[in-house]
């Protein structure tokens, strides 16, 4: 795996309405870093996608390149899964939207909310997903991973 040249990382930066972040960037530890801080893997860059549109061009980007991808949502995940040596990591982190239908009683989350981000708006209609224990828990690990909360018994997943 070779590093991207200069020429096509500035092609790929006017198709990103994102940061783009390497590891010469100031903010590059502080933007690595995930909640388990003993994961101390490097990739060779990191995109703050805004929306889909970042997303597709990053993937599209990272195949071109022959680059290893790494998905990071909230960055709880103690495992460090989101983060892989070398890798474009696709950072989804800033995307935490969360809306609230509360007559269908259904939630829209972006792929970095947090429980504490569903919690903070659900509550407002007394509703509450019965997904993980830990407000700093993204909902897109605890939809993938299962996570078992307070209310899981009572009302399943």
């Amino acid at each position: 795996m070779n590093p991207p040249s200069e020429s096509s990382l500035e092609s790929f930066r006017a198709t990103v309405r994102g940061t783009v972040i390497l590891p010469s960037d100031h903010n590059y530890d502080e933007t690595r870093a995930i909640w388990n801080a003993m994961i101390d893997r490097k990739p060779a860059m990191m995109v703050q996608c805004t929306g889909i549109a970042d997303i597709r061009a990053t993937l599209a980007f990272a195949r071109t390149e022959n680059l290893p991808i790494s998905i990071r949502g909230a960055g709880h995940n103690i495992a460090g899964n989101s983060l892989a040596d070398g890798a474009v990591m696709i950072d989804l982190s800033t995307l935490r939207s969360v809306s609230v239908d509360p007559v269908a009683q259904r939630v829209f989350a972006g792929p970095g909310a947090t429980l504490g981000d569903i919690d903070h708006e659900t509550k407002e209609f007394g509703l509450a997903v019965p997904t993980g224990i830990n407000s700093t828990t993204g909902i897109s690990g605890l939809a993938l991973g299962g996570g078992i909360g307070w209310l899981t018994r009572r009302f399943g997943m």
